[in-house]
């Protein structure tokens, strides 16, 4: 049974930093490109950043770029975020998402952690 969990959301001041994690079971992690994407109430959902299964190559969405870093741990199967300089416009429910490096149709997400950036 795969699982994707999500971990590490919570109530953060403008400025302040964030780091969620993500922890992938029942699947062979290190085959898995990992992503986060986050939705806003009444917004469509938006990518964050994703990292491919090797941890060599990252990707950034332009409004997160130079204040998020993703990075991963094949070793722990588990995937982070971390969130610095963080915004208002950076509340949202933050997903995750497993989609392997092969076969692009085999994709899990896991049901998100609530990020709420206000003072």
């Amino acid at each position: 049974q795969v699982q994707v969990v999500e971990s590490g959301g919570g109530l953060v001041q403008p400025g302040g930093s964030l780091r969620l994690s993500c922890a992938a079971s029942g699947i062979t992690f290190s085959n898995y490109d990992m992503s986060w994407y986050r939705q806003a109430p009444g917004k469509e959902r938006e990518f964050v950043a994703i990292i491919s299964s090797t941890g060599g190559s990252t990707k950034y969405a332009d409004s997160v770029k130079g204040r998020f870093t993703i990075s991963r741990d094949n070793a722990e199967n588990t995937v982070y975020l971390q969130m610095n300089s963080l915004k208002p416009e950076d509340t949202a429910v933050y997903r995750c998402s497993a989609r392997h490096n092969r076969l692009p149709d085999l994709r899990y997400w896991g049901q998100g952690t609530q990020v709420t950036v206000s003072s």
